[in-house]
């Protein structure tokens, strides 16, 4: 299944190109709804599932980690 992370802004803070990012995300592909269930905004900004587990994708939200890594065990290091 193809994945991507999608950010999660402040509340009450509209996604922009330079709006900072509160956390992301994982979410099946295109969707909207985080593996850990949290709703994001369709417009939020996404960034490839390969960029988990690096500086780029920090912070990342813990549960939908631990999901991720559930349906992908061998992504691990």
């Amino acid at each position: 299944m193809e994945h991507e992370m999608r950010a999660e802004y402040e509340e009450g803070v509209l996604p922009h190109a330079d709006t900072p990012v509160k956390i992301w995300h994982m979410v099946r592909l295109d969707g909207t709804t985080a593996m850990c269930g949290r709703e994001l905004a369709p417009a939020a900004a996404t960034q490839t599932a390969e960029v988990w587990g690096t500086p780029q994708g920090e912070p990342f939200c813990h549960s939908c980690g631990a999901m991720y890594l559930r349906e992908h065990p061998g992504d691990i290091g």
